[in-house]
């Protein structure tokens, strides 16, 4: 069980924007990482040290868009704004969080321009839609890991996270201490209901350059 990628929201229009801004920020070039058909959505990934990468999603205009929990809730994060979305956690076997869940896992593939399919189970994202703090899980079938598309120079220091870290051991049954490596800080920062949504904040990276923040 390990932190596997970042996700970022931004609109259709604007996803070019971010993409280059981010890059620029940690010194890293994003590559095309193709279309979603199952969701709806389309994205472009950046690799991290540590075989993690970023992902930065945008929603298209699909009917998949709005009729899976993946296409909604990112057509919903951009609606609002776009920006962090989830951080994803990787199992070997995801099975032990579907039995947490009681419900099976939904298949992912994203056809890479290549030609290339990458295919993997993901589960837990309706939590992640209603709350940001939560990450949602992802069990690779193919070997192709997107951290292998590019060269990586930059690696996750630690992500701010306004929101509880119980909710999260209570809403997937797993721990939060046990999902990322000793390198990587989470740093919990408790809200009230008439504050800010439950959500990522911010992420440091380490860089060639030194640390960089990106909200």
């Amino acid at each position: 069980m390990r932190l596997d990628h970042v996700s970022y929201v931004a609109s259709h229009d604007q996803i070019s924007d971010v993409v280059n801004r981010i890059g620029s920020q940690i010194g890293t070039a994003f590559v095309d990482g193709g279309m979603h058909p199952k969701f709806g959505t389309r994205n472009f990934t950046a690799p991290l040290l540590n075989s993690q990468y970023i992902e930065v999603v945008c929603p298209m205009d699909h009917p998949a868009t709005d009729s899976t929990p993946f296409g909604r809730a990112v057509k919903k994060k951009a609606e609002e704004g776009g920006g962090w979305f989830a951080w994803v956690i990787a199992l070997e076997d995801i099975s032990k969080v579907e039995r947490n869940f009681l419900r099976i896992s939904a298949e992912g593939k994203r056809v890479k321009p290549d030609g290339k399919i990458l295919e993997w189970k993901q589960i837990g994202v309706t939590n992640t839609a209603q709350n940001n703090h939560i990450p949602f899980f992802i069990q690779w079938i193919s070997g192709d890991h997107p951290s292998l598309d590019g060269v990586p120079s930059a690696k996750i220091r630690s992500i701010k996270i306004f929101g509880e870290e119980e909710k999260v051991m209570i809403s997937t049954g797993v721990n939060p201490k046990t999902i990322t490596d000793k390198d990587i800080e989470i740093k919990w920062e408790q809200i009230s209901e008439d504050d800010l949504v439950p959500s990522i904040n911010s992420i440091i990276f380490s860089t060639v350059n030194g640390e960089v923040l990106v909200n």
